[in-house]
């Protein structure tokens, strides 16, 4: 459950799937964008720091968002290692849902006040729904699905409600947290409100 699902960040991919120059051009696309913006950058400022061509680029991306795609799947990628990493450490499945809600939140306010730039590609990739945002609220309610499954199973949780009810209920709960065009606008009440709304859902989660 540590990876966002490949196939995202390939859209809009073209040549070698395992090519030096592609990385190339993300690692300086990623630092362009950190310093000037997404927004503001063009294909043509990137090839310009790089030294290509457009032509060149456009070999193996085929417009700017595919490679702004490749960089917001590293980036959620980053946000959802940070929600499983003390996953293994839960005692118990309501320790590992508050460990792995906990995490992402941390990790995305992280990414908010160390790399704003890079946080306004994974905010604007949520509101343009790019695959890489999909792929990733997919693997958040596979593992959030694990550990309801596992609380069910050890009587921590109430079985009556429809797992996949119970996990899309919980998330959408968890929007204004997750998301990172709502987040910016709830820092101020960080951790405490994060916290609380974990703290409800844990209630409406006993059996």
């Amino acid at each position: 459950m540590s990876t966002i699902d490949s196939s995202s960040s390939m859209a809009g991919q073209r040549g070698p799937t395992e090519h030096g120059v592609r990385d190339q051009i993300v690692d300086a696309a990623r630092e362009h964008f950190s310093r000037f913006g997404y927004g503001k950058t063009t294909v043509a400022d990137l090839a310009k720091a790089i030294g290509f061509s457009k032509a060149y680029i456009y070999k193996f991306f085929d417009s700017k968002q595919a490679i702004g795609q490749a960089i917001c799947t590293q980036t959620l990628e980053q946000v959802f290692a940070g929600g499983t990493a003390g996953l293994v450490e839960g005692k118990s499945a309501s320790d590992k849902l508050r460990r792995f809600f906990n995490g992402i939140v941390t990790a995305s306010a992280e990414l908010f006040f160390e790399d704003k730039m890079l946080y306004d590609i994974a905010a604007h990739a949520a509101e343009e729904r790019w695959p890489s945002v999909i792929a990733y609220m997919e693997r958040a309610e596979e593992t959030l699905k694990a550990i309801i499954l596992a609380g069910r199973e050890a009587g921590e949780f109430e079985r009556k409600t429809p797992i996949d009810e119970t996990c899309e209920a919980i998330l959408l709960a968890m929007q204004s947290f997750m998301n990172p065009l709502m987040l910016k606008h709830n820092l101020e009440g960080l951790p405490e409100d994060p916290a609380k709304v974990i703290n409800l859902v844990l209630r409406s989660l006993a059996p």
